[in-house]
């Protein structure tokens, strides 16, 4: 019974994206007479803008857009689009979004830890956080490259991994006492937050989901841990779209999908960051927890009745 559910809610969804957007679209693309020997192209087009909606989206609400690009790609069944490069090159616009939504604090930091550096102020607060940010990297950066093929990206690994991070966002949002601002981060927060980067090599688990649990264990409040989350991730993200997607250069042929989906992810990345700050000033990560849990749960039961 469970099976059978499933695949009607594949069939579903297949059916209503394929009934509301892209049969209108390619209708009006013969209307006006364009070239039906582009109508593949324009499909995978409007295909690249939704992986760019869901990577925008998913990869910083603590979540995991790994887990739900791969959940999303064989839903709708998509071949080339599901393909690693292309979904890793599409990460480009979350990275341009992180860049344009921090500059202002992306420019404090490095000026303000420039001049502590020249003045030799190892106490100032822009040399902790950059310094921080910088040691934060390092791990995930060398443990991802020497371990990237050992981890299976199967919907098991990936459901355990939901279910798991969803117990521990939840204990840090319970014992977290969430008092110290973004002026208070230390050196060895970027150390431990980039410690907890390294879990989300592990598909399922979520860069921005673990590295938000991790803030909250430190004591920093939510939307700081999240805004340090985001600057700390940014060079991990920015060096591993640049070395993951390389091997899209050599297929031409997906080029406007990719420069619309990468349009896509800009946008909704930038409007996703934006969100989840504002919220995280007023409201709690539970709303979270219990996404994680039900995602988890569910991909669970898919696999092991066969279904994915």
């Amino acid at each position: 019974m469970i099976g059978l559910g499933l695949n009607l809610c594949r069939e579903g969804i297949s059916s209503i994206w394929t009934g509301l957007v892209e049969t209108p679209l390619i209708l009006l693309v013969e209307a006006t007479g364009s070239n039906p020997l582009d109508q593949g192209v324009f499909q995978a087009t409007i295909d690249a803008i939704l992986l760019g909606l869901i990577q925008g989206i998913t990869e910083f609400l603590p979540i995991s857009s790994t887990a739900h690009l791969l959940i999303v790609t064989k839903l709708l069944g998509w071949q080339s689009l599901g393909e690693k490069y292309f979904v890793d090159a599409i990460q480009f616009g979350s990275v341009m979004a992180v860049l344009l939504y921090f500059w202002s604090d992306l420019k404090q930091i490095l000026s303000g830890g420039w001049v502590a550096y020249q003045q030799k102020d190892w106490q100032r607060e822009e040399w902790k956080i950059l310094l921080g940010i910088a040691i934060g990297a390092l791990p995930a950066l060398i443990i991802g490259y020497l371990f990237r093929d050992a981890i299976p990206e199967s919907p098991l690994v990936i459901a355990l991994a939901s279910i798991v991070m969803a117990l521990l966002l939840g204990l840090a949002e319970q014992v977290g006492y969430r008092k110290r601002g973004f002026n208070q981060l230390q050196i060895k927060d970027g150390v431990l937050v980039g410690l907890g980067q390294t879990l989300a090599l592990v598909p399922g688990v979520s860069r921005s989901g673990s590295t938000l649990t991790t803030g909250l264990f430190l004591g920093l409040q939510r939307e700081t841990a999240a805004r340090f989350s985001f600057l700390l991730g940014l060079p991990t993200l920015a060096i591993a779209t640049l070395f993951q997607s390389r091997k899209a250069l050599g297929h031409l042929e997906i080029l406007i999908p990719l420069l619309f989906g990468i349009l896509s992810a800009f946008i909704f990345s930038y409007l996703a960051i934006a969100w989840l700050l504002r919220y995280l000033q007023q409201q709690s990560t539970w709303v979270f927890v219990w996404y994680r849990l039900a995602f988890g749960t569910a991909i669970l039961a898919a696999h092991l009745t066969h279904w994915l």
